[in-house]
């Protein structure tokens, strides 16, 4: 009697491997063409594994609660010699006898020949590392609280580097020999916005702003506004001008925004926080003044109201107050756009009037943006009016 293998079917395109649930024979069951043998969990559904010919159920290699690869022999089913001949099965295949807690892998050719796949399966080429999770491997995670961005430094010993349970667990048990302090809820929260924000394709573009102007108007300023501000008012009023910089890609529409909320970061405790000036482009800066010293002392106290939190479309930040000179800073999950302002330094300056290199301070502005709704050229143009805003800083 010769045996067909049962094989774990290509259950979607990016699927690589699926979890036994339950079988649905028993060995020495007779099952029929077509019939539903086992079901099996992938990371997107629950499907079933099918007899690929009539006949008697023999040895079940799978175990329920375990993840098999695509391609691996799950059993095998008893066939008579006509079936055996239309499949290709010219002799009984060897097997090991026992049954196996996982199966080894390998490419299963087009008519399947041999139960025992021995090689590694690739999954997809778009695919690789912790990209494909077995609904044990989730679970697993879940229960110790990690994210597919913690196994990011783990390198896969599994079908196209993919990381397998016995990987986990001796990152795991690595880690626990290690100091480690727990992380803040501002920390989990702050890294959970990140990861979300980073699924986008983000670009920066940077250009150098001279400050005088600005230094000096904020010195006869009798309100001494910080140059955060200065920045907020300025882009503020560039998007007030053209708010489509700050649309949003939703599905195969832009979506425009309805008004013109800034926020800006406020370094707090373990993280930071961002107060929103709600239609910035509507209040000159004298106005701005007392309301932005307002939010930056409610944050850094942890005090901030949910009407100045959330649902900005865009953001400022000084990382030149840590003596940066330039960054990368990225965009919140929900907006496009986030401009970002080194520390002032002097250089010289060719004044084209006099034929004389002249000292200005100068500052690195960087335009963070999602590619997907600006280009280049657009983040460009932004960025120049702003420059040319902050570099006359009385139209602000």
């Amino acid at each position: 009697m010769a045996l067909a293998p049962i094989l774990m079917p290509q259950l979607g395109e990016s699927i690589a491997e699926a979890t036994i649930i339950r079988v649905l024979f028993k060995e020495g069951d007779p099952v029929p063409a077509d019939a539903d043998l086992m079901e099996v969990e992938t990371n997107k559904a629950v499907m079933s594994v099918t007899a690929p010919c009539a006949g008697t159920l023999g040895q079940i290699l799978a175990e329920t609660g375990q993840s098999y690869p695509v391609g691996a022999t799950l059993g095998h089913i008893e066939v008579s010699p006509e079936d055996a001949r239309r499949l290709g099965l010219e002799e009984e295949p060897k097997t090991a006898g026992t049954k196996q807690k996982r199966v080894e892998k390998k490419p299963a050719p087009p008519v399947a020949v041999e139960p025992t796949i021995k090689g590694g399966l690739p999954v997809p080429a778009h695919a690789g590392g912790a990209s494909y999770l077995s609904p044990r491997m989730k679970a697993r995670m879940a229960e110790l609280g990690l994210r597919m961005a913690d196994l990011s430094g783990i390198p896969g010993r599994g079908a196209g580097g993919r990381v397998t349970i016995e990987d986990l667990e001796q990152f795991m048990s690595g880690i626990e020999r290690n100091k480690t302090t727990p992380a803040s809820p501002m920390r989990k929260a702050v890294a959970d916005a990140m990861i979300r924000s980073w699924s986008r394709p983000l670009a920066t573009v940077f250009r150098p702003i001279i400050m005088d102007n600005l230094l000096a108007h904020r010195k006869s300023h009798p309100q001494k506004p910080g140059p955060a501000l200065y920045a907020l008012r300025a882009l503020a009023m560039a998007l007030g001008e053209n708010s489509t910089p700050a649309g949003r890609l939703i599905g195969e529409r832009i979506v425009h925004p309805p008004s013109v909320d800034i926020g800006f970061a406020v370094e707090a405790e373990d993280g930071v926080l961002v107060p929103v000036i709600r239609n910035a482009d509507q209040y000159p800066l004298d106005d701005l003044v007392p309301r932005y010293n307002r939010l930056v002392e409610l944050a850094r106290q942890r005090r901030l109201p949910a009407a100045d939190t959330g649902g900005s479309i865009a953001t400022v930040t000084n990382y030149g107050t840590f003596g940066l000179t330039l960054a990368t800073p990225i965009p919140l999950p929900e907006q496009t756009l986030l401009i970002g302002m080194g520390v002032g330094r002097t250089v010289p300056f060719w004044n084209p009037a006099i034929m004389e290199f002249l000292p200005v301070v100068e500052a690195q502005f960087t335009l963070s943006f999602d590619h997907r709704v600006l280009d280049g050229g657009a983040a460009g143009r932004l960025l120049k009016r702003v420059a040319e805003l902050l570099e006359d800083p009385v139209q602000l």
